[in-house]
C-alpha cells in the first residue's frame, strides 16, 4: 500500500465515524438501505467507476449505482462534480466521466465501507455496461436522407480487424428508418449469425424433397 493509499483511507475512515464495520463488510438490514450519507454516495460511485471500461454519463453512473433505494439522483449530480474537483474523477469530455488514479487509490482502500450486497448488485450491473459497451464499439449505424424523400440506413458490423458485415437498407420514414438502426444496434449478433447460416446452408437436392 502506498502512502497516498494510506493517507486516503485514514481520511475515508474518518470521516465513517461511528459506522459500525464487522470482519471487512459494513453491517447492513435489508429494507433499511445502505446509503446515509454523501460520503456512502461517493464510495459507492468510485467502487463503479474503478470497475467500468468505459466513461459514463451521469445517468450511467446513476443506473449503475442505483443498487440501494436510498440513492437519489439529486444525490449523485452533487457528489459528481465535488469528485471531479477533489481529483478523484475526471470529466474526459462533456458528460463522460472517469476514475483517476487519485480515485483508484482511495477506492482500493475503502471498498470494504460498501455494503457486501449492494456491492455485488452493482459490480453484475458495471460488468452488463462493460459487455454491451465493447459490443457497441463494433457497430456503426447511420441514416442517409435521399432525393425522393426516403432513407438509406446503412449498418455495419466489425470486428478488431474491420467490417465483416455491411448493409443498407431503404426505408419510407426516418422513423422506419431509425427503428432498423436501434433494432440492429441490440440484435447484430445475431442478424450476423442469421445471415451466415442463411448462405451456408446446403441446399437439399430436389429428389431428396420430394420422397
Amino acid at each position: 500500500m502506498t502512502e497516498n493509499q494510506a493517507a486516503a483511507g485514514r481520511y475515508f475512515r474518518a470521516l465513517r465515524g461511528l459506522r459500525q464495520i464487522r470482519k471487512g463488510k459494513v453491517l447492513f438490514m435489508e429494507g433499511h438501505g445502505f446509503i446515509r450519507d454523501m460520503l456512502d454516495v461517493k464510495l459507492l460511485i468510485l467502487f463503479v467507476a474503478s470497475k467500468a471500461a468505459y466513461p459514463m454519463s451521469l445517468q450511467k453512473i446513476y443506473e449503475l449505482c442505483f443498487q440501494d433505494d436510498r440513492l437519489s439522483y439529486f444525490d449523485l449530480s452533487v457528489a459528481v462534480p465535488q469528485m471531479v474537483d477533489s481529483g478523484h474523477l475526471a470529466e474526459i469530455e462533456k458528460d463522460r466521466f472517469v476514475i483517476t488514479q487519485k480515485g483508484r487509490e482511495a477506492e482500493a482502500v475503502t471498498e470494504d465501507g460498501i455494503a457486501y450486497p449492494v456491492m455485488q448488485r452493482a459490480k453484475a450491473a458495471v460488468e452488463r455496461f462493460n459487455k454491451e459497451e465493447k459490443i457497441d464499439q463494433f457497430i456503426n449505424t447511420e441514416i442517409v436522407p435521399k432525393d425522393g424523400g426516403d432513407y438509406s440506413v446503412v449498418l455495419e458490423l466489425n470486428d478488431e480487424t474491420g467490417a465483416i458485415m455491411r448493409l443498407e437498407l431503404r426505408a419510407p420514414t426516418q422513423q422506419q428508418a431509425r427503428a432498423l438502426a436501434k433494432a440492429f444496434r441490440t440484435r447484430a449478433d445475431q442478424i450476423y449469425q442469421g445471415i451466415l447460416s442463411g448462405l451456408l446452408e446446403k441446399k437439399q437436392p430436389e429428389n431428396d424433397a420430394n420422397v
